[in-house]
């Protein structure tokens, strides 16, 4: 299970620090500082995504097992 979360995690992960990132582009009033709000985004991306990889990995080998 920890192999699939991996792959889950840098997939999932780039899609939201992605998904992320785009918010903070699109919302004018984090213009001026968008450099630091960028970063903080992707991270924010990365960590959300690792609980969400875990829930997806149990759910996929909970089906395959059956």
């Amino acid at each position: 299970m920890t192999k699939v979360a991996a792959l889950l995690w840098v997939v999932g992960g780039a899609t939201l620090a992605g998904i992320f990132i785009m918010v903070v582009l699109m919302i004018p009033s984090m213009q001026f500082e968008a450099p630091k709000y960028i970063l903080i985004a992707a991270i924010a991306g990365f960590v959300v995504a690792i609980p969400l990889s875990f829930v997806a990995a149990k759910a996929i080998t909970a089906r395959r097992a059956n």
